[in-house]
This record gives structure tokens, sequence and C-alpha cells, in this order.
């Protein structure tokens, strides 16, 4: 193995749906909410929520598709960085409130 995350991974899909069909349905129907036409958040708006989400939870993958989505349904480069920003701020903002816990926790021990 060359690298630890492959675009070539995502064919393994095929087989989670062979071997947990109903588990993998249920994925692709909550899936499916990000690309919705319909919604009251327009399309692009959902795109960048999802890349921002995946910036939060590190899914390269996450990152390749919603991006591209993204890109596909308006979004700039600009709109990409800032939601990126927009992610790492939330994610610091868990840090910094876990340290507080991570006191609360120290003085009951």
């Amino acid at each position: 193995m060359t690298h630890y995350h492959d675009g070539d991974d995502l064919k393994l899909f095929s087989e989670l749906k062979t071997l947990a069909p109903d588990e993998f349905k249920g994925f692709v129907a909550l899936d499916a909410i990000v690309g919705k036409e319909d919604g009251a958040i327009p399309r692009k708006y959902r795109e960048l929520i999802a890349l921002a989400v995946a910036c939060t939870t590190q899914c390269p993958y996450c990152l390749d598709v919603h991006t591209r989505n993204a890109k596909r349904a308006g979004a700039t480069r600009k709109e990409v960085a800032e939601a990126a920003f927009l992610a790492a701020a939330l994610r610091a903002g868990a840090a910094a409130t876990h340290g507080a816990l991570a006191l609360k926790l120290f003085d009951q021990a």
C-alpha cells in the first residue's frame, strides 16, 4: 500500500451493499439528503455544509465528493476556503470546551 486513502477504495462499496444490504440502503437514503434539490437550504449551501463537516470529520472521500458537488452547484473557491475555516473554528471551539470539561473531570477525580 503506497498510501492510506485511495479513491479506488470506493469500489468496495458494492461489497458493503452485499454484506449489509439493509444498512446500506439506509445509509444511501440518509446520504441522499445532501443532494436534495427542493429543500429549504439551497443545494450549493447543502454541499458547502457537507464540505465543512467533512473537514471536521476528516473524511477525504467526503471532501472529494462534496467539493466537486459544491463547485457544480456554483460554489466559489473563496466559499470553499471560508467553509473550511468555519469548520476549523468549530473544531477549535470543541477542543476549548473539552478543555473546560477536562478541568471539571480533573476536579472531580
